[in-house]
């Protein structure tokens, strides 16, 4: 790193400092006094809980679009952060100021290899869209196609390895200044930031989870994925097709009758329940600036750089979670959680049980419209944090995207209740585990791999007899604690044996020193026993 990097990182970190004291974080940088030694950033008095979120917002706002993806990934955590601050991070919009058609030229030439004319017959110089690693345009193909091109920033990369430097760096001291942080590791955090966001930077990878969403909804009149246009894509530039439609957070709901908002709210509703329960491939960040409105039963589906994957076992497993929800019962339910790979720690299993036991009572026999999902889902995270329950990434990503959902149909239909949705699609993946045909592939998959393992037995226990024979057959038992016992065992030996030792001198040199009446003797005892009766004495 030049001299001239370093000085401008230094900037950037006092810049960020300044930002940090100005919204209240300033003691993370030694500007202010902690409110709390002991505290999370703004745990001090219920006004400043109730503001901690929003301040953190507006200051991962300030401080520039890495930041704000930044506070994206934090709103997937609820492991990590309070339900409040995650709520408010859920808010966060990348938006940016949109880069000159020239640089835009310039890296759709070096990325294709062609001249913007020779790619599109036109060309939109105005983006219709501008967030923090590329900005949207619209175009056209020699065949007539329209299409959006998704450029990316000419210095986006440049700029995200320096923020992503500088994050580290305020990850490390935040960990050494605030106590609160220490059951987190706040590196790790900004690994997974890093990872997920070097992916963004290869539009290729999106391009890939596109057409996947493309082939899953593929013969569904109901939702529209945009087609690839692969040889207009490159790691820089992503072409697609352009939906014809108008993007819901631009929709004036309001001019839209009760009917046409509710049957648009069941439609996002159920076309998320498709990608989860049916496909296990599913839109990670369903905000509205995400879904094109063709009509009130008829959606687009665009920017497909965050998904999650739920595999058939984990689509299954969380059914069967649902169903040990609906029969109240708390043990299964956290052994079930644990299956999921949702980790707690063991001493705090009971407290964990009675939490959970105590949620599953608030919510049962309530009607399906008596339920806030945001709420409940609020409720759940509460849990999560406050037990220091760790998710795996996919349930994060998948608890923010339902949150999310819930948000959105909230916005478009009041009434609205995501669950009404979810329950028909989570009976029939119960009802289909006992299909003729999926209670048969079972069958034989289990039967193949029963049989292999059979097949295999003679072999292994040749293989264990050869060696027996060998002597190369090793059998090691380490059972936990047996290392103490053998080490106490082994000292007690040891004692028993000198104590031995020391008897048989003592008495051996006490009878030579009372019988032996030849040589010199000191105060009535022959001197050769007195080096036995020394040693006797030591031992």
């Amino acid at each position: 790193m030049g001299r001239a990097e370093r000085r401008q990182n230094l900037n950037r970190l006092r810049e960020i400092a300044q930002v940090a004291a100005r919204h209240g974080f300033g003691y993370l940088f030694g500007r202010d006094e902690a409110p709390d030694a002991a505290a999370a950033p703004g745990d001090g008095d219920a006004r400043t809980r109730r503001s901690r979120g929003r301040r953190l917002r507006e200051m991962l706002d300030e401080l520039g679009p890495t930041f704000v993806k930044f506070g994206q990934l934090l709103s997937t955590r609820p492991d990590l952060l309070p339900p409040d601050v995650v709520a408010e991070l859920r808010t966060l919009q990348d938006r940016a100021r949109p880069v000159p058609f020239e640089e835009v030229r310039q890296v759709i030439e070096e990325d294709l290899g062609l001249t913007v004319e020779q790619v599109f017959t036109h060309f939109d110089r105005t983006p219709l869209a501008a967030a923090s690693i590329g900005q949207v345009h619209r175009a056209r193909l020699p065949g007539g196609q329209d299409v959006i091109v998704k450029v990316q920033r000419p210095d986006a990369e440049r700029r995200v390895q320096a923020d992503i430097q500088l994050l580290y760096q305020a990850a490390r001291v935040a960990r050494d200044r605030v106590k609160r942080l220490s059951f987190i590791d706040v590196v790790a955090v900004v690994d997974e930031f890093a990872r997920t966001i070097r992916q963004e930077l290869d539009y290729r990878i999106e391009a890939r989870n596109t057409q996947a969403a493309r082939r899953a909804f593929e013969g569904d009149a109901t939702v529209v994925v945009p087609r690839v246009h692969w040889r207009q894509t490159a790691e820089r530039v992503l072409t697609l097709d352009y939906i014809d439609g108008e993007v819901l957070s631009r929709v004036d709901l309001a001019a839209w009758t009760l009917e046409d908002r509710r049957t648009l709210a069941a439609r996002v509703a159920e076309t998320w329940m498709k990608m989860i329960f049916l496909h296990g491939f599913f839109h990670g960040d369903p905000h509205p600036a995400n879904v094109v409105v063709i009509g009130p039963d008829r959606l687009g589906l665009i920017d497909f750089g965050m998904v999650g994957h739920l595999s058939e076992r984990d689509r299954e497993s969380a059914v069967r979670l649902l169903v040990d929800i609906i029969d109240r019962d708390e043990t299964r339910i956290a052994r079930r959680l644990r299956e999921l790979g949702v980790r707690y720690p063991r001493e705090r299993e009971q407290e964990f049980r009675e939490q959970l036991g105590v949620l599953v009572q608030r919510y049962y026999g309530v009607g399906l419209a008596e339920i806030d999902a945001r709420q409940m889902l609020h409720d759940i995270m509460a849990i999560i944090y406050g037990l220091g329950v760790e998710l795996p990434s996919r349930w994060a990503l998948l608890d923010k995207a339902l949150a999310t959902l819930a948000g959105v149909g909230l916005e478009i239909y009041p009434d609205y209740n995501v669950f009404e949705t979810a329950r028909p699609y989570a009976r029939r993946i119960m009802a289909a585990r006992f299909r003729p045909d999926r209670v048969a592939s079972r069958v034989q998959a289990d039967t193949a791999r029963y049989a292999e393992a059979i097949l295999q037995y003679p072999f292994q226990i040749a293989e264990v007899l050869e060696e027996a024979r060998d002597g190369e057959l090793r059998i090691t038992i380490s059972p936990e604690g047996l290392g103490d016992g053998v080490d106490k065992a082994t000292a007690t030996g040891n004692r028993v044996a000198l104590a031995i030792l020391a008897a048989a001198l003592f008495t051996g040199s006490s009878i030579m020193g009372a019988f032996v009446s030849s040589g010199p003797h000191l105060l009535g005892v022959a001197v050769i026993a007195l080096p036995g009766l020394l040693l006797a004495t030591l031992l």
